[in-house]
């Protein structure tokens, strides 16, 4: 399991007085404020947000030391983590950090191995399990739902799915 989770990304500027866009990957998007200091992907820099506010389809974020339109433009893209520990516990069976479920290994119900997971992704329909096969470079993705999605054993580190045949 990973030390620390991506947990929201840095967007384009707003306005000029260094507000950044921010888009939040927690389930409470608005409680990326009281999780403390946000640090960079390599770990060099860290960011506290002094202000947020819910916009369209993102937050708008006020940055400590982040003053003006061109140091908000340096910011960009910039994928932001924090350590697990300062992450809420997960109360509900089922549910997992993302972060968690890379890595596992996938398997169909009889055992076979189709591969590892390498990401959970969502294009706005939902999330999908990307399969990355044992020498292979065509990645599967199923949707992570409980069809294709029955089983998941964290202590044996695998996933059982229900890949999708051409006639489903």
């Amino acid at each position: 399991m990973n030390d620390r989770i991506c947990v929201a990304q840095f967007g384009a500027p707003h306005g000029i007085r260094g507000e950044v866009r921010l888009r939040s990957f927690t389930e409470d998007p608005a409680a990326i404020k009281t999780y403390g200091p946000l640090e960079s992907e390599d770990g060099s820099r860290r960011f506290t947000i002094e202000a947020l506010r819910p916009a369209k389809d993102h937050f708008v974020a006020r940055l400590a030391g982040i003053g003006d339109r061109d140091a908000a433009e340096k910011l960009t893209n910039i994928k932001l983590y924090v350590s697990r520990d300062r992450l809420p516990p997960i109360e509900d069976e089922g549910t997992y950090y993302h972060a968690d479920l890379v890595g596992l290994a996938a398997v169909t119900a009889d055992g076979n191995a189709l591969g590892t997971v390498t990401a959970i992704l969502n294009f706005g329909a939902g999330d999908l399990v990307e399969i990355k096969p044992e020498g292979g470079s065509t990645t599967l993705m199923v949707p992570f739902t409980d069809t294709a999605v029955p089983e998941i054993d964290m202590a044996a580190r695998r996933m059982v799915v229900n890949p999708l045949t051409e006639t489903e």
